[in-house]
């Protein structure tokens, strides 16, 4: 297992912090519309960031975290008039990274997005992203998706599932689906969100089961379903790594659990990081660990510092693995 990084270069400079800091895989995307892609598109890009010295890993295929609204592919999940052709132009894209020699894609399922409230003061003053119940709008109205019942949930799910994993195991392309980002109450937005719990999570990567199909494991959004992540988290990263079922690790703390929460820098919320490394290493974990949320804080580069203090911390704890286990 590796550091890695899904952040977005800003420009070429990036590619060569990302190279400086000792980072050589990353998930990053072509640009363009990502419902636009080409086979073209991808070797091109794979080729751009092969020219810094760094490795293309994954891309993010165009199901993305946000509202169904703003979704490039919207009847995948609403069982709209073109599900499947947008089904099948997923499928294509699945080939074309194979073809182009990307290993992996990430995806979200989502409906309603990431709900927030609004951020809290951190360390220092920084401002952290947040989720308390008890300031939510517990009354608001259905999106496009309308009132959803969890067993039509599930149906699309599994939809979309019989088409697309057998299409990523013949091409040997890993599927990394992230959770539900948070958990939220049955019926919230007219939705059950199914990925916001750990049982949803089992089930999910048993649908379909193939070596190809699994999560992109956000550490912090698994630790937002739970009542006590610090003593929780560990088994749970037990149960899917020793399934295979881990194709990327969203390595993110947090402070609370389920319903009430504070995202931190993953030194300073509630669960042992250094812990839970050890255990992605003992289920034989073989992929990129990369932060996906930080705290908003001060100065010229707030993004590029926050993200480089992540990457400096997950790769002093993995050398320091390394060096007990000698």
């Amino acid at each position: 297992m590796y550091v890695g990084t899904q952040v977005a270069a800003r420009e070429d400079d990036d590619y060569r912090v990302f190279a400086q800091l000792g980072l050589k895989h990353i998930c990053a995307d072509p640009p363009g519309k990502s419902s636009s892609w080409k086979l073209d598109d991808l070797l091109r890009h794979r080729e751009k960031v092969e020219s810094f010295g760094l490795r293309l890993d994954m891309i993010q295929l165009p199901l993305p975290s946000s509202p169904i609204e703003t979704a490039p592919y919207p009847d995948i999940l609403l069982a709209g008039p073109d599900r499947d052709r947008q089904i099948d132009a997923i499928c294509q894209l699945i080939e074309d990274c194979a073809t182009a020699g990307i290993p992996a894609a990430k995806y979200n399922l989502n409906l309603i997005g990431i709900p927030r409230t609004p951020d809290e003061p951190g360390r220092g003053g920084s401002r952290n992203a947040s989720f308390r119940w008890e300031l939510a709008d517990q009354g608001a109205a259905p999106g496009s998706a309308g009132i959803l019942s969890e067993d039509e949930n599930w149906e699309r799910i599994d939809y979309f599932l019989a088409r697309a994993v057998p299409v990523a195991e013949s091409n040997r392309v890993r599927l990394a689906c992230h959770p539900h980002d948070p958990y939220t109450p049955p019926g919230y937005k007219g939705v059950t969100r199914v990925l916001g719990t750990i049982e949803g999570l089992k089930k999910f990567v048993l649908m379909h089961e193939s070596p190809y199909h699994g999560l992109n494991f956000c550490q912090g959004s698994v630790g937002e379903m739970l009542e006590n992540p610090r003593e929780e988290i560990d088994d749970i990263i037990r149960w899917f790594g020793t399934r295979g079922k881990l194709f990327n690790v969203h390595f993110r703390n947090i402070r609370g659990g389920k319903l009430s929460f504070m995202e931190t820098f993953p030194d300073e919320g509630d669960m042992d990081m250094a812990r839970s490394l050890k255990v992605y290493s003992e289920v034989g974990y073989q992929y990129m660990l990369m932060p996906d949320h930080v705290p908003t804080i001060s100065g010229r580069d707030p993004q590029g510092v926050a993200f480089a203090y992540c990457y400096g911390y997950i790769q002093a704890l993995i050398q320091s693995l390394h060096h007990t286990a000698r």
